[in-house]
């Protein structure tokens, strides 16, 4: 089936993308005549979605193509890189992640770029305590200034993606208490519910789980059957879960089941 044009009878090469990317991680592969085809454009347009798509790390390109990009269960980007990736469906996730946090309140950010989005926009919640293991959480709310805002951050051992992990950061949440936590993961699914491809990571998220009351996840929809190698949470550990609108409808129902409450944001 065809893809619904966008207004005006013309697609943009944001969702022709996004569709693209989706039919690599489902079918695995995807040919350029095929999708030439199919959208109605020009060869060249094609592969300069490709192209954009492998910048992004989100497919790989081959002669006549592209396939999927193989990401092992242990495999851990650096925050660098993934900050470059699905910035609108993260920057959507946030606005609506933050519209959960209120004043003079205490919250948990783990580590993450999506989490990283949220912090920006949480500069302006009056009496906020943010507790992190988060360099860069951490320096967002320290760059701002604000004397009416307190962040904890946690010690511990720093991973590719700039979290703070291991039995230091782990200790410090044992006596902390939060009224949620804001937790980004590396995959999710049915079977294995919420992933990190850090087993390091992966206790000290744990410890965050259970100083909080309640465990709010943030996860675009690349993320979805996406597996890590640990296992921080199952999906019904999670009282509100928030992704973005490329989630298909399936998915949603699926989710829908398990997590307290799906919050699908517009990107």
């Amino acid at each position: 089936m065809s893809p619904d044009p966008a207004p005006g009878g013309a697609m943009l090469a944001q969702q022709r993308q996004a569709i693209i990317a989706e039919r690599v991680r489902r079918d695995g592969a995807v040919r350029v005549s095929e999708l030439v085809a199919e959208f109605g454009v020009s060869d060249m347009t094609i592969r300069r979605d490709l192209e954009q798509l492998a910048e992004r790390g989100l497919v790989a390109k081959v002669h006549g193509g592209a396939t999927a990009v193989d990401i092992g269960a242990t495999d851990e980007p650096g925050f660098a890189a993934k900050s470059v990736q699905q910035k609108a469906e993260k920057e959507a996730i946030a606005r609506a992640a933050a519209g959960l946090v209120k004043p003079a309140t205490a919250i948990a950010l783990s580590g993450g770029t999506t989490t990283w989005t949220l912090a920006h926009h949480l500069l302006s919640v009056p009496s906020l305590t943010v507790v992190t293991n988060s360099v860069p959480v951490a320096d967002v709310f320290y760059r701002s200034g604000r004397a009416d805002q307190t962040v904890i951050l946690t010690g511990g051992i720093r991973t590719p993606s700039d979290a703070l992990v291991g039995p230091f950061a782990t200790a410090s949440l044992a006596t902390i208490n939060v009224d949620a936590l804001f937790l980004g993961v590396h995959g999710f699914s049915v079977r294995a519910g919420f992933t990190t491809p850090n087993i390091a990571e992966s206790e000290t998220d744990r410890a965050m789980v259970a100083a909080a009351r309640r465990l709010i996840v943030l996860a675009d929809h690349t993320k979805w059957e996406m597996v890590g190698i640990r296992t921080i949470a199952e999906l019904t550990d999670a009282d509100v879960l928030v992704s973005d609108s490329g989630l298909p409808e399936p998915s949603r129902a699926d989710l829908r089941e398990h997590v307290g409450e799906l919050i699908v944001a517009e990107a």
